[in-house]
């Protein structure tokens, strides 16, 4: 059902799930304003919160060189006050409600979001609208997160986790690539970031038609769709245009290459942290449930095949898990462990072994049946809450541009057949190897 508002807003219902009483459980529903702003809640019943997340379509791989790490910087500015509030005061709205308050920053997007009590909703709307149309952007602010994100970059720098997963992105797309890039940028780029060139990528992005705005728990959709007209109408933003996105295409020309390479960083920890990956499946591929069930398979959880032969049979690692990442027109796969140095060549050739054996035979039945399970029930068991609702909604409709009915997902997953999977397992792991160490010498 689609309905076109007085004010050129179109509203329809996405998808209604009801329980077996007839009530309704869940409702869906979707509102694009004419300036190309779009708004998604899901009704939930019986919940007494209510979660907003503000998704902007603007991440590091958006970045040239000169503005590397200038979408993780916005994040932070955003944060130290608007025309109307202080830092402090923002702070103090929020916390004297009891709400939760954060963002973040990805390769392909941004998101601000808070998780308050359903009556307290129509403020988080309105703090957030402020932050988001009327943000200060001072010089003295700009000089001052400079520090605080300086010492966020050296705080990444002492974790191996982050330091090996870097190392990957740079060896899969190269270090002048905006993918290749750490997201937070480099301590050269945030020394010389200044605020002109902040406030034009700000200018550049964060405009309605790059915006989604995803609300889930106890709600009305009418009431949210007023509150944020109010509150994202502030200084015209409403009526503001995004320069034209940089394009993202699957094509097989525009592609970016990945790999193959092997590097290493040298570092006094007392493990070795590796990754060895592949490149993997791009987010709007079809064979990505596949790829989710393989995963799920090959690394993602106690029973899966790498935590048996790697920590239960050998003892090799405390921590060993598979991962898939999708992008518009790229992806990874890999496999990530942690070992004493003096185990990495043996921890290397299990893992090698068990991805030769994948990608020749695939999976089995068995194992077909329970990453099934454990993808189905992981799901599930993550939206019990008002923000997992929210930030499923808002990603999806954000970087997929639609959002998929649970039962329907479910479907898709339980549809994936064992041909599938090793097809899928065949091309993604016969592809050129990835390696990332990071450890001693």
């Amino acid at each position: 059902m689609q309905a076109r508002a007085s004010s050129g807003a179109i509203t329809r219902t996405v998808h209604t799930v009801t329980g077996a009483d007839g009530l309704v459980v869940s409702h869906v529903r979707r509102t694009r304003l004419p300036s190309g702003l779009r708004i998604v809640t899901e009704q939930m019943a019986g919940a007494r919160s209510a979660s907003i997340g503000v998704w902007v379509g603007v991440g590091s791989r958006d970045e040239r060189a000169t503005t590397h790490g200038a979408s993780h910087f916005l994040e932070h500015l955003l944060f130290k006050g608007t025309t109307e509030r202080s830092a402090l005061d923002i702070s103090i709205e929020l916390d004297a409600v009891g709400g939760e308050f954060n963002a973040f920053t990805a390769k392909e997007y941004t998101c601000f979001h808070a998780r308050v009590l359903s009556d307290d909703l129509p403020l988080a709307v309105d703090v957030l609208g402020d932050m988001i149309t009327g943000s200060v952007i001072a010089t003295h602010d700009v000089d001052a997160e400079r520090d605080v994100i300086l010492d966020e970059i050296a705080m990444h720098d002492d974790d191996p986790d982050d330091v090996v997963q870097n190392l990957l992105a740079e060896l899969a797309w190269g270090a002048d690539s905006a993918l290749g890039r750490p997201i937070a940028g480099t301590t050269g780029s945030i020394e010389a970031m200044t605020p002109a060139q902040i406030k034009r990528f700000y200018r550049r992005h964060y405009a309605p038609s790059n915006t989604v705005i995803s609300v889930a728990g106890a709600l009305d959709h009418a009431a949210v769709v007023r509150a944020v007209k109010k509150a994202f109408g502030r200084h015209g933003w409403l009526e503001t245009q995004a320069a034209p996105a940089p394009a993202r295409t699957t094509t097989a020309r525009r592609r970016p290459k990945v790999g193959p390479g092997e590097g290493r960083v040298d570092r006094p920890f007392e493990q070795v942290n590796l990754v060895i990956g592949r490149e993997g499946l791009t987010r709007d591929d079809d064979r990505r449930y596949a790829l989710g069930v393989l995963n799920t398979a090959l690394g993602g959880g106690t029973s899966s095949r790498l935590f048996q032969e790697v920590r239960e049979l050998r003892g090799l690692a405390y921590s060993v898990y598979s991962f898939a990442s999708h992008y518009a027109d790229s992806g990874l796969v890999g496999v990530a462990v942690g070992c004493l140095p003096d185990r990495t060549d043996e921890v290397l050739a299990v893992v090698r072994d068990q991805l030769r054996l994948i990608a020749a035979d695939g999976i089995t039945e068995e194992e077909l049946s329970r990453g099934k399970g454990q993808l189905v029930g992981g799901m599930i068991l993550g939206l019990e809450d008002s923000g997992s609702r929210m930030m499923r909604l808002g990603k999806n409709e954000l970087v997929n541009g639609e959002v998929l009915g649970i039962d329907e997902v479910i479907a898709r997953i339980e549809a994936v057949t064992l041909d599938e999977v090793r097809e899928v397992a065949a091309e993604v792991f016969g592809r050129p190897e990835l390696l990332a160490l990071v450890g001693p010498a």
